[in-house]
């Protein structure tokens, strides 16, 4: 974003979108009071700036199935032994785990696991998981609520 300028617009633009990303450009622009090709080309300058980098479908997991979240920090035991990339690759493989974060601190990973249930994660667990190349010790945090905002914007 380096080489962008937002101006007011951009930024409701912006807003509008991280809330709704299905908004298209004829409804954004009654919503910010602009034509419809003058929304789109706003978007399309944004787009093409790297400002928005995509648009997202949000899946309602527990509709699915999925009534169990887990976030979990997995320090590696043995780094000399096991690329990052083996265990990257390996972890990625993984179905449930829907984020892989390579973080600094107490732990290398940080992990979302999406399960049925606790019987679920705990299959995927020790299963999945705990198998993997140069795993050493793991933390379990369950996901009991979750606020989305879309964060700052300019």
């Amino acid at each position: 974003m380096s080489g962008v300028d937002l101006d007011d617009l951009d930024r409701a633009i912006l807003r509008a979108l991280s809330q709704d990303g299905s908004l298209g450009a004829g409804e954004l622009g009654r919503r910010l009071g602009l034509s419809q090709p003058a929304a789109w080309r706003r978007v399309r300058r944004l787009e093409e700036a790297g400002v928005i980098a995509g648009r997202r479908v949000d899946v309602d997991r527990p509709a699915l199935g999925f009534g169990v979240t887990v976030f979990l920090g997995v320090k590696l035991a043995t780094k000399g032994r096991v690329s990052l990339e083996d265990f990257e690759r390996a972890v990625t493989a993984i179905p449930e785990v829907q984020v892989v974060q390579h973080v600094l601190g107490v732990f290398d990973y940080r992990l979302r696991v999406v399960a049925r249930d606790i019987a679920d994660f705990e299959r995927v667990l020790r299963r999945r998981i705990m198998t993997l190349p140069g795993v050493g010790q793991v933390e379990a945090n369950v996901l009991l609520t979750e606020e989305r905002r879309p964060g700052p914007i300019g």
